[in-house]
């Protein structure tokens, strides 16, 4: 059973209604920008084996993976079939509300690395997710949560919307370990935009990043 971390009050969302309904349009457009994806595909190949099992945890039409890199498996879950159908990178795929039902349809020990791109901030528990995500990922494996500033704040839960950025990195490694994985490093970076705003020294969206290693 997931160790709780938040109270009632900190998962209270501004809209309550169902998430499917919500998710219910596909959304073909990239929700980070590119200096950020560019971060993250820079992490993924440096954190990730060619060969691996991966798994895409509420992933939509993109899964930021670098092209160049083979993987045994990608494996998708999210809310919109259309987006996810969309994915060329994904080898299957399921949907699942996970605020509804966080248990995964997967086989313990049986995930190399979970990835999780600007979806942590949605989930009302979050506790209940990184405990089945522990199950999952076999020893020495890993979790990749990435996140920027940006959200639908309506759907994320108080605790959420009323934390700072170092707030936030701080909340996702406490509930990660509470549940059992090992303390994790945080990244926290600025990104330069790109074309030629960056070139006049133009911000990017904030990169932040919690990089857990199972040790169970």
């Amino acid at each position: 059973m997931a160790v709780q971390v938040l109270s009632g009050e900190e998962r209270w969302k501004l809209d309550r209604s169902d998430d499917a309904q919500f998710y219910a349009e596909p959304r073909f457009v990239q929700h980070l920008d590119g200096a950020f994806r560019a971060r993250l595909r820079a992490l993924y190949a440096e954190r990730i084996p060619p060969g691996a099992v991966v798994l895409d945890l509420m992933s939509s039409w993109v899964s930021h993976l670098p092209d160049t890199v083979a993987y045994a498996a990608v494996i998708g879950h999210g809310l919109n079939a259309r987006e996810l159908e969309a994915n060329p990178r994904l080898t299957r795929h399921w949907r699942q509300n996970l605020n509804r039902d966080q248990r995964l349809p997967l086989e313990s020990a049986s995930i190399d690395a979970a990835l999780i791109v600007a979806g942590w901030q949605y989930l009302e528990y979050p506790e209940a997710v990184a405990a089945e995500l522990l199950r999952v990922v076999h020893p020495g494996g890993q979790l990749i949560v990435a996140f920027s500033n940006r959200m639908f704040a309506q759907k994320a839960p108080r605790i959420w919307t009323e934390a700072s950025d170092q707030g936030r990195l701080a909340l996702v490694a406490r509930v990660l370990v509470a549940q059992g994985w090992p303390p994790p490093l945080r990244i926290a970076e600025p990104t330069r935009a790109e074309g030629p705003l960056g070139w006049l020294g133009g911000q990017g969206d904030p990169f932040f990043a919690v990089v857990a290693q199972s040790s169970r």
